[in-house]
């Protein structure tokens, strides 16, 4: 990637801008079809988020020559990954919602499930069994109302819903101050005919004219998918969330508006794609941004001739893990959890834990003084001790400053100025003292710490999903990615190490490089293998009704965001499992419809195979039969990704400018402080090699080739890694 902080060049119409809050910085990336990007990164003002939004657009317009107005004329697309609503769903900001479900289900969402105390909660906390409790209630239960009704699991009615009981419990809600309404009704996604009669009395009572106007989420259309628990708490965040998003969104857009940008603003999704604003659902927000950062490892991979990419983010708070095979990325997560909360949303999965440049060192004193790196973060404000804003945890950057890896007067290219006196007393106070060794060497624990933490999770990403990691490139990213690669790459054992030129703002760029997809869903339980028979099914009837009502949902739906039929592109997922087990199985269809017994048997053959690849060939058993239990179909609109030819590799040795003189920097315990060269990231050229130790100061990330690694600017002007 090209260009980052460079002005002068003018973007050309529709240019396409991503991006990315993180809970440090916010990042921005610019492409249009000349092959000009920028990139820039502002703190992220969690006070207000469109504060650092703003400050980031008119900073890029600045770059680009041009007042805001003019800039943002030229923009065809803002896409933006947005964490208001894990934000407020963190805060506990939400409105107070009343629940509509079955009666004699209404302490479905309290009760929970038997380990809901450890839903999203840290490693550190679940072992702390006395005082971990279960989430406090997004609903409490005086909010919690039951209708007498009843369909069963194949979409009969048993018990028909009358209106006057629903206006009856509505009114309850209300008087007790409700603000929004959540409805999951048993087996609403088989038949959702009694919760659409729900919404459709509730606006009838309260419709949009009136003040007491107010929005209702159905499970039917927010979660179509079995798993009561699950269903009920996705379609509750789902409500809790939304009408602090919509504020918040409207808001920005109208400012953006009033600034010159008079298109819709688009959203990235967890589901791997992006989608206006107006027809976004709020959970499909939720870790949006590293799986747009997943999503550009893709399509680097498939540039660099890696179609086996390991996507790794170490940002300011936490260290994201994404996995792509063969150019594809395979990967969702079976049950993700929205802050304490189980979910079944269709998400691409993307590990994260709290292991970045914000995350605070601290001595366990009921560990034997044993030290330990995060979860806790420092966030952007007051930020690691040497942000000189108030802080005063030792932080991995603080850890870094202090072993002469950062520039504190060229940290972010010069506009975040370091102070390093803070770092050294943080941690000489919080951790040397403690550990009784000196700062030096405190400060390399914190970082080998944090290193092997990263690549051990890293690891276990890849290996206990059936890869050899040997077989993967690495990719780098985030904003302390480079500072560390060396560092938590040893403990992978992957044969090379990439760091992209974009790689401090990944997420945003990826953001910029999406397509428009959304995943439409839909639980039901068909056998295509019998067990008592052995024998594959015929009812193809079955599977192709569900296929092709959710094609023509999907369709419907990219119709209304301006599409034509011709654009559109689907593929479908199954969810598969052996007769009467737990655990799913996703593959991916070889075609939308099947036309005979042998379909269902290629459906098997894919699923075994998957199964083996993951749990062993000796664990799969088709004569217990073999289910399908959901549906994913996505709709997507395919984009021309056009990347920047690469250039031609020049002279192994960089040039003498490129060098900008030594520093002190600690690399052992046994060695010390060593005079370690430094050059200038800016000046290097495709083909120079760098043999570490040594650093390379760029405007947006720093790299540290530790000694026995080596550099080499590839023609994309990629750093890659090797062991020397």
């Amino acid at each position: 990637m090209r260009g980052s902080y460079a002005g002068g060049e003018a973007i050309a119409m529709n240019a396409t801008i991503g991006i990315d809050v993180g809970g440090t910085f916010t990042d921005f990336a610019l492409r249009d079809g000349n092959g000009v990007e920028r990139t820039h990164k502002t703190l992220t003002t969690h006070y207000d988020l469109s504060v650092g939004f703003m400050k980031g657009m008119r900073r890029l317009a600045e770059h680009s020559g041009m007042d805001l107005a003019e800039f943002l004329g030229r923009l065809g697309s803002i896409r933006y990954s947005t964490t208001i609503g894990t934000n407020a769903l963190i805060e506990r900001r939400g409105p107070k919602l009343g629940l509509i479900t079955t009666a004699g289900f209404e302490d479905t969402i309290h009760i929970g499930r038997g380990r809901s105390w450890a839903d999203g909660s840290s490693p550190e906390a679940i072992a702390d069994i006395a005082r971990i409790r279960k989430p406090p209630p997004l609903v409490a239960p005086e909010m919690v109302v039951g209708l007498r009704e009843r369909i069963d699991y194949a979409g009969k009615v048993l018990s028909p819903l009358t209106r006057e009981e629903i206006i009856e419990k509505l009114q309850v809600l209300v008087d007790r101050g409700a603000q929004g309404f959540a409805v999951c009704l048993l087996w609403s996604f088989v038949n959702p005919t009694h919760e659409r009669m729900v919404k459709r009395v509730i606006e009838e009572e309260y419709p949009e004219d009136y003040l007491g106007s107010m929005p209702v989420m159905l499970s039917s259309d927010v979660s179509p998918k079995a798993g009561e628990y699950a269903r009920m708490a996705t379609t509750m965040v789902n409500a809790y969330i939304h009408g602090i998003m919509a504020d918040d969104l409207n808001r920005l857009g109208s400012e953006l508006a009033d600034a010159g940008f008079t298109k819709p603003l688009t959203l990235v999704h967890n589901t791997g794609g992006t989608k206006k604003a107006s027809r976004t659902r709020a959970v499909l927000t939720h870790n949006a941004g590293p799986v747009a950062g997943l999503y550009a490892a893709r399509a680097l991979g498939r540039v660099i001739g890696s179609p086996n990419v390991i996507f790794t983010d170490m940002g300011g708070t936490s260290f994201d893990i994404g996995l792509a095979t063969a150019g594809e990325i395979h990967t969702y997560d079976f049950i993700p959890v929205l802050d304490r909360w189980r979910s079944n949303i269709p998400a691409v999965e993307v590990k994260s834990i709290g292991a970045g440049g914000g995350s605070i060192a601290w001595v366990n004193a009921l560990m034997s003084n044993a030290l330990e790196v995060g979860p806790q973060s420092a966030g952007s404000m007051p930020g690691p001790a040497c942000y000189d804003q108030g802080g005063s945890e030792p932080t991995v950057t603080d850890a870094d400053l202090v072993l002469g890896y950062y520039n504190p007067d060229n940290y972010l290219g010069g506009s975040l100025l370091l102070d390093a006196d803070l770092s050294r007393q943080a941690v000489e106070d919080k951790i040397a003292r403690p550990l009784r060794v000196d700062v030096h060497e405190a400060a390399h624990r914190i970082r080998r710490l944090v290193d092997a933490r990263m690549g051990q999770e890293v690891f276990n990403e890849v290996g206990l999903k059936g890869h050899d990691p040997r077989t993967f490139t690495l990719l780098a990213c985030g904003g302390a990615g480079a500072a560390h690669a060396c560092g938590f790459a040893a403990y992978v054992g992957v044969s090379r190490v990439v760091v992209p030129d974009a790689s401090s703002v990944f997420g945003a760029y990826g953001a910029a490089l999406m397509e428009t997809r959304e995943v439409w869903e839909r639980s039901r339980a068909i056998r295509i293998f019998q067990w008592a028979g052995q024998r594959y099914s015929t009812d193809c009837d079955a599977f192709n009704s569900v296929v092709r009502d959710l094609r023509d949902r999907a369709a419907r739906d990219l119709r209304l965001e301006g599409y034509r039929d011709d654009q559109m592109t689907f593929t479908l997922d199954l969810d598969m499992r052996f007769g009467s087990q737990y655990t799913l199985t996703k593959i991916r269809a070889p075609k939308l419809e099947v036309a005979s017994a042998d379909d269902f048997r290629r459906l098997c053959d894919l699923f075994v195979q998957r199964y083996s690849e993951l749990y062993s060939p000796e664990s799969t058993f088709l004569a217990g039969g073999v289910n399908i239990e959901c549906f994913s179909l996505t709709a997507s609109v395919p984009r021309d990704v056009h990347l920047p030819p690469p250039q031609p590799l020049g002279d192994a040795e960089p040039r003498a400018d490129a060098r900008r003189g030594a520093r002190p920097a600690y690399w052992s315990p046994a060695e010390g402080m060593r005079d370690t060269p430094v050059y200038d990231l800016a000046a290097l050229l495709p083909g120079n090699r760098i043999a570490g130790p040594a650093l390379i100061e760029g405007a947006q990330t720093t790299y540290v080739i530790e000694p026995g690694w080596r550099y080499e600017m590839d023609g994309f002007r990629n750093g890659v890694l090797t062991r020397a």
